[in-house]
C-alpha cells in the first residue's frame, strides 16, 4: 500500500496538488496537522481514505489531538506533535507511542523533515508542505510503502522550487 504524508500545510493549496498529482496513485493519505479547515477539499482532492489530526492552528477544528490505527498490520500513531514537545526533542512522544504499544508514530510541528528508527519505533514527520524550515526550504512530504510482515519503507521527499 502507499501511503502519502503530509503536514503543516496550513490552508496553502496549491504545493499540495502539485504533490499528490506527482504521487498518485496511492492509496491512503495522512495529515500531520495544521490543516486549518481543509481536510474535506483534501479527501476530495486526494480521492482515497485519509487521516487528520488537529495541529495548534486548527483553532476551531473538531479534530482529535491524535489517531490511532492499524495499516496493513502495523500500528500508527498520528499527532501534531505540539502537545508533546517536539520542538526540543521526541522524548515525550517516544514515550507515549511505547505506551500505546505503535510501531509508527508520525508527527508534524517543527516544519522539519525527520526519520528515525528507535529500537523497534520509527518516529517521522514529513516536513511541512506550505513552510518548510529545513535547510533549502523545499515543500517537504513522504511517502510510505507499507506491506504486511514486510519492514514500512519511507522516503522523504521534497518538491523542487523555483
Amino acid at each position: 500500500m502507499k501511503v502519502l504524508i503530509v503536514s503543516d500545510t496550513h490552508g496553502r493549496r496549491g504545493e499540495l496538488e502539485e504533490i499528490i498529482e506527482l504521487e498518485k496513485p496511492f492509496q491512503f493519505l495522512i495529515h500531520c496537522g495544521d490543516v486549518e479547515g481543509d481536510e474535506e477539499y483534501i479527501r476530495q482532492t486526494a480521492g482515497c481514505d485519509c487521516v487528520f489530526v488537529k495541529g495548534n492552528n486548527d483553532f476551531f477544528s473538531n479534530l482529535s489531538g491524535s489517531e490511532c490505527f492499524i495499516l496493513e498490520g502495523f500500528r500508527v500513531m498520528v499527532t501534531h506533535g505540539h502537545l508533546y514537545g517536539v520542538s526540543l526533542n521526541t522524548a515525550m512522544l517516544e514515550e507515549e507511542a511505547r505506551s500505546r504499544g505503535v510501531q509508527i508514530v508520525m508527527f508534524g510541528h517543527t516544519h522539519r523533515p525527520y526519520l528515525e528508527e528507535k529500537d523497534g519505533l520509527i518516529l517521522m514527520n514529513p516536513g511541512s508542505v506550505s513552510y518548510p524550515r529545513q535547510q533549502g526550504r523545499q515543500p517537504g512530504y513522504a511517502v510510505m510503502e507499507i506491506r504486511r510482515n514486510q519492514p514500512p519503507k519511507i522516503t522523504q521527499k521534497y518538491l523542487e522550487t523555483l
